[in-house]
């Protein structure tokens, strides 16, 4: 997915006379994914789980809408709005897990339910005015604000640079680990030139974006939220006991059970976190509209799932990773910026959107039983 994503930054480059990979452009992309990236990685621990959530999307516009009520209508403060929503966001999940793991209602009944009601629910909230202006300018900085600087050197952003250049050494350091780890336990690695040609091409295209970023504004909080969600999702999948039984009731739930996991419990955890992610999803897309509307949400599931198996994340269950999904997300949304800037209609790019999207799983598909 990384070299797709260099031949899709390419390709748009090139045929856009370098304004798909202008500063604005690319700030704009990455601002315009946070929200469907944030919903991409929780949507990934849903289908390693081997389940599907379709509520995610106008729970996020649902509850965006609340937050614009605290806002505005009730006068809480922000301080205290974006963590009341958030645990909202957990408990609604925690019904879609109760659902599916305890009652033993399929995912997908279970959610098109939760979509149905939160549908309602949004369009209930909004009807008065049809849309609910958001004017605290600390919320809405975090869907189009930037972070602040330390000084500046010939115009660049120095602390972005040295958030992009701490990504980069922590990318490298948490691969070095790994394939030492696969080495010690004797799994088959890729060899010593591949490896390292890996590193510098993946560091490269890092480091890039970073110093695009830093000739214009900077890294957006919008960026850092999402770069903060991706981090912490992958130290939890990835170093902790919790991410391994993650894995395991994904590849196989009946010997996950047999071997000491409670299922139910990893399934209730996934489904929370999954619906704290769509409060924080609705969140982000609040703050970058400056509103609530009735529209908020729609189909904004389907773009999670498609970011989600587009990086990587198997249909059958237990293989996927969180920095996959947003690999996943970007290179969705790029596609649709170059598409924008070049002026393809909208019908062609739901058909070309579609054609990645279904070639991404015959990818899976076949990688599956070629090693089988």
């Amino acid at each position: 997915m990384y070299i797709a994503l260099f031949v899709i930054l390419l390709t748009f480059s090139i045929l856009t006379d370098g304004l798909f990979m202008s500063s604005r452009n690319i700030s704009n992309l990455l601002d315009a994914t946070g929200y469907i990236a944030v919903l991409a990685v929780g949507m990934t621990l849903v289908i390693v789980i081997r389940q599907i959530d379709l509520s995610v999307g106008f729970a996020a516009g649902f509850l965006g809408a609340i937050a614009a009520i605290m806002l505005t209508q009730v006068g809480v403060p922000v301080y205290i709005t974006i963590p009341v929503i958030l645990v909202l966001g957990m408990g609604l999940g925690l019904i879609n897990g109760v659902l599916v793991a305890k009652i033993g209602i399929p995912s997908f009944v279970a959610t098109l339910a939760g979509m149905l009601v939160f549908r309602g629910a949004l369009l209930q909230m909004t009807e008065k005015t049809g849309t609910i202006i958001v004017s605290d300018e600390r919320f809405n900085a975090i869907g189009n604000g930037f972070i602040p600087d330390l000084f500046e050197v010939n115009g660049l952003h120095i602390l972005s640079l040295i958030l992009g250049l701490l990504c980069i050494v922590l990318y490298v350091l948490s691969e070095m680990a790994n394939r030492r780890n696969k080495i010690k336990y004797q799994f088959e690695v890729i060899s010593g030139p591949i490896f390292a040609l890996k590193l510098i091409f993946i560091s490269t295209i890092i480091g890039y974006i970073t110093w695009i970023l830093a000739g214009y504004n900077g890294f957006s909080w919008t960026v850092v939220i999402m770069l903060l969600v991706v981090l912490i999702y992958h130290f939890l999948t990835t170093k902790t006991v919790l991410g391994r039984h993650i894995y395991a009731v994904g590849s196989n739930p009946e010997a996950a059970h047999l071997s000491g996991i409670n299922v139910k419990k990893i399934t209730y955890i996934v489904f929370g976190s999954m619906g704290m992610l769509s409060a924080l999803s609705g969140i982000l897309f609040t703050a970058r509209l400056q509103s609530a509307t009735t529209t908020a949400g729609t189909l904004f599931e389907l773009d999670a799932i498609a970011a989600a198996y587009v990086g990587g994340v198997s249909s059958a269950g237990g293989v996927g990773k969180v920095t996959g999904a947003i690999i996943g997300a970007i290179v969705m949304a790029s596609l649709t910026s170059g598409m924008n800037l070049l002026g393809v209609g909208v019908s062609y790019q739901y058909m070309i959107r579609g054609g990645v999207l279904a070639a991404a799983v015959i990818f899976d598909v076949m990688t599956r039983k070629k090693r089988a």
